[in-house]
């Protein structure tokens, strides 16, 4: 449960517990040595007492014990004692004897210290009991003198009252200082975690900040940063690789089309030949397709995807692109319509010709793959962009694949027995972002109908 709460929350609470630790241990120390020191003086001071009235009896007699003068008679009393215990004289308001005749017996043989409470003392009283020479008829007497501890219990009071009081607010000042510093001592992790959530595969170049301190985060940091740099030569290495691979392979593929369209164009084989070379040129123009988008991934991971803007009529667009796969679609008993219900011939976009060209391509492309029935392609003006939107009528994406559907290589579960590496959609959606545009996938059941919608939107051109 404690691994669940913040670590700031964490060295809080431990700050504040240390200070509850100290207070109540510097608070029993402080207590215990007041109480040692204030009982100190008070003996101290009975002592001092008690020797000038056994001075005192022993020079006027034990009759004149009432006579010695007390500063406070409410708070202290003097009483002298006969060796039998019978109280001779006494001086203060303490009522009766504060001794017992066997406590008065005890004492012949050396002094005694008695607490406890007296009748007629303000609170609890300490006393000491020490013989003294008196009378010789009496043979010696029992000097009693004593003192109330109110003023010690007060002091002692005081001081628990005071730690009380000022202990609870000692520990609230001293978590906020705790969880400050905490905060502080937390800020350069805090710095790292912010930069490091812009650190991307597109933007390597951007290090964690170090503190100036030479100190455990300044360390895990630099170790941090080695990190990124390896990292950043192995994203290196791989961008080059697929772009010189993806480059490099164009060549051999389109050289292979062009040997296998022109024997197809012989007619001089079977039919079964001439099945498997049809077969063979689509493999080929679904490798050509594969080395196209790996080349376009590996630039965009680069930036260096240029783009040459131009105004491109919707129209005219779609209608190139029907012509381009229609050779594909009617074997497969399917059509691709152009729906200009909603637009005339004036939308026109802003765009790479060649790379919208392929944003299309691969919708479509997936289209044909994995849907079924008509394709239809159409657009419509929105805001200052126009939204292109390819649907067909086949089963429509898995809703647990639509939140990942433009991710790299990922595919849905009715697609993994099929073709494909799972580009095409990922590319759609990098050349369009790189348009300032966007790529969406329509929920056509959320509308009551079937089927799959992809959705392209850019800018539009100026009218």
């Amino acid at each position: 449960m404690l691994s669940r709460v913040p670590i700031r929350l964490r060295l809080t609470a431990a700050f504040a517990a240390a200070v509850i630790v100290v207070l109540l241990v510097s608070g029993l120390f402080v207590y215990a040595r007041l109480r040692a020191d204030l009982n100190d003086a008070i003996d101290a001071e009975l002592r001092s007492r008690a020797a000038a009235v056994a001075e005192f009896v022993r020079v006027h007699g034990p009759g004149v014990a009432s006579s010695t003068p007390l500063e406070d008679v409410e708070e202290s009393f003097v009483q002298v004692f006969s060796l039998d215990g019978r109280l001779l004289d006494s001086a203060g308001t303490a009522s009766g004897p504060v001794l017992s005749p066997a406590e008065v017996g005890a004492t012949v043989d050396g002094e005694q210290w008695v607490e406890r409470d007296v009748p007629g003392i303000d609170g609890r009283a300490r006393s000491l009991a020490r013989p003294s020479v008196g009378d010789e008829r009496l043979g010696g007497v029992i000097v009693v003198v004593g003192q109330s501890l109110g003023n010690r219990d007060d002091a002692l009071r005081d001081v628990r009252n005071s730690f009380a009081v000022a202990g609870p607010l000692a520990v609230v000042a001293a978590s906020l200082v705790g969880y400050w510093l905490a905060r502080l001592g937390f800020k350069p992790v805090e710095e790292m975690r912010r930069t490091s959530g812009d650190i991307s595969a597109r933007n390597t170049g951007q290090r964690l900040p170090l503190p100036k301190a030479n100190d455990e985060i300044r360390r895990l940091g630099e170790t941090l940063n080695d990190m990124l740099d390896r990292l950043e030569h192995s994203f290196e290495r791989e961008r080059r690789f697929v772009s010189d691979a993806s480059h490099e392979l164009r060549t051999p593929i389109a050289v292979a089309k062009t040997e296998l369209e022109a024997a197809l164009r012989t007619g001089d084989y079977g039919a079964d030949v001439g099945d498997a070379i049809r077969i063979a040129i689509e493999e080929c123009d679904g490798l050509a397709q594969l080395a196209d988008d790996l080349l376009v991934a590996a630039r965009a991971d680069e930036g260096g995807l240029a783009l040459l803007i131009e105004p491109l009529p919707i129209r005219a667009l779609f209608d190139g692109l029907r012509d381009r796969f229609v050779d594909r679609a009617t074997p497969r008993g399917r059509s691709i319509v152009i729906d200009v219900t909603d637009f005339g011939d004036d939308l026109v976009v802003l765009a790479d010709h060649l790379r919208l060209r392929q944003i299309l391509g691969n919708v479509v492309d997936n289209a044909l793959r994995y849907g079924d029935g008509a394709i239809v392609l159409r657009a419509t003006r929105r805001d200052g962009h126009i939204a292109i939107e390819v649907s067909d009528e086949g089963r429509g994406f898995e809703p647990t694949f639509v939140d990942r559907a433009f991710d790299r290589f990922a595919r849905d579960d009715q697609a993994r027995t099929r073709a494909g590496a799972g580009l095409g959609l990922a590319i759609v959606q990098a050349l369009a972002q790189a348009h300032g545009g966007q790529a969406e996938i329509v929920d056509v059941a959320a509308a009551g109908g079937t089927g799959a919608t992809v959705r392209v939107t850019l800018p539009a051109a100026s009218r």
